[in-house]
């Protein structure tokens, strides 16, 4: 290997080693997974053209990130906005339930753990980056300006001081201050149902319980088993469609009529958002086995569930999973 085939080798890596934290921030800032993943390869290209000038006045990562920053900033200069269905619209009562379709770009999007979480030794670090990337807690971001919401990832989240975000956004530490009082006070406001549900990674034996009578629940489609488990003010939302629902009434008496096409459906435990997650494949119409239908990202709170929300683009949501496209009938 020659000496410059090897020094690219090992920007490479550098650059690489980086990717997931990277691609972590980008999420939180665009609430979007292909954005951020679209965000992050700007980023190291950025990085990759102008390394040579990179002096070494800050470290690696912090140059990565003040590139990473710019790109998120120019994205969010559209004024996209990405919401849940719970954002835009009050509950729909079933009797007036319908799907109305709204634009992709209208959402804010599903994420698997291991292309935004790192790997971290401190339990309690971890457990502020899944915290930090629920629906909730990005959706409440959203409702931030662009350079208030990155002042509150880089202080709350990443733990970076006032000093080096003020560098990295070139500013005051005073207006660094300033941006973070005003965010948290943003955040009081909008984030009420981010601290509903409880950690669940990794998952303590009664939420394993929980979700495992879940899951025969669903597979049976039991809906008095399934009453049981969900809070009375549970929420299911399924993007695209902008309907939501408020309890488990509500959500089983959808599940019983336009729902009813989910019979015998098939659930895979994935991970999603910091949360417990599943693939839920239908039975194929079209002969045998089970096809792809959502991604479930699933809140847990005091013991119960209190939010199943189902994404249905799964021609967009399985491959990014890595889920397959297909079960067989024995399946479970």
């Amino acid at each position: 290997m020659s000496d410059r085939t090897a020094a690219t080798a090992e920007i490479d890596s550098r650059l690489e080693g980086h990717r997931v934290e990277l691609t972590g921030y980008c999420y939180r800032m665009l609430g979007s997974a292909f954005e951020a993943e679209d965000a992050v390869q700007d980023t190291l290209v950025r990085a990759w053209r102008s390394f040579d000038k990179f002096e070494g006045r800050s470290s690696l990562r912090s140059w990565l990130y003040r590139i990473a920053t710019n790109v998120c900033l120019d994205m969010l200069n559209a004024g996209n906005k990405r919401a849940r269905p719970v954002d835009l619209t009050g509950p729909t009562p079933l009797a007036q339930a319908a799907l109305n379709p709204l634009p992709e770009n209208t959402w804010l999007e599903p994420m698997p753990d291991g292309r935004i979480l790192p790997s971290m030794d401190d339990p309690a670090e971890a457990a502020v980056a899944r915290e930090s990337v629920r629906l909730a807690f990005v959706a409440a971001l959203q409702h931030l300006p662009p350079k208030q919401r990155a002042v509150l990832i880089l202080r709350e989240v990443l733990a970076w001081k006032a000093s080096e975000v003020a560098e990295l956004l070139d500013t005051s530490v005073a207006s660094v201050n300033s941006a973070l009082q005003r965010a948290r006070a943003t955040l009081s406001e909008t984030d009420a149902d981010s601290a509903a549900a409880d950690a669940a990674n990794p998952l303590d034996d009664e939420q394993r319980k929980l979700l495992e009578r879940y899951v025969a629940a669903f597979e049976g489609y039991d809906m008095a088993a399934l009453t049981a488990l969900l809070h009375e003010d549970a929420v299911m939302t399924m993007p695209p469609f902008d309907l939501w629902l408020r309890g488990h009434d509500d959500i089983t008496g959808f599940m019983l009529s336009i729902g009813a096409g989910c019979a015998g459906s098939r659930l895979v435990a994935t991970e999603a958002n910091g949360t417990p997650a599943f693939a839920h494949y239908k039975p194929n119409p079209d002969g045998p086995g089970f096809v792809p239908w959502a991604v479930q990202v699933i809140d847990i709170s005091d013991g119960a569930i209190t939010g199943m929300h189902c994404f249905l683009d799964t021609p967009r949501w399985f491959p990014l999973f890595g889920l397959p496209d297909h079960l067989e009938a024995d399946a479970g």
